[in-house]
């Protein structure tokens, strides 16, 4: 069985270092043991936590929009703006201005 660092495990999954403390710390992937080495306390990575982990990266949101969300998004508020508006029969008039 293979064993590794988290900084090992992050280069595996193709994360940084920091993404992977932050989804360890919000509780979106499950923590892999710790192992205290010379009194320090070290997360021991297996090729089975890795994996794991590897099922869960697809359904972790992480909070940023892509440009196709953001498009969506965009539309999506408009189309609200636009139902909210009342309709033109219902809109008072402009008074007109005489010169």
């Amino acid at each position: 069985m293979y064993q590794c660092s988290t900084v090992q495990a992050a280069k595996k999954l193709g994360l940084s270092i920091m993404t992977l403390h932050r989804y360890i710390r919000a509780k979106k992937i499950p923590v892999p043991r710790v192992q205290e080495l010379a009194g320090v306390r070290v997360r021991v990575w297996t090729d089975q936590d890795i994996e794991a982990v590897r099922k869960l990266l697809p359904k972790i949101a992480n909070g940023r929009k892509t440009r196709y969300q953001k498009k969506h998004s965009a539309t999506g508020i408009q189309q609200l703006a636009k139902s909210k508006r009342k309709p033109k029969s219902q809109r008072p008039k402009a008074k007109s201005r005489k010169h």
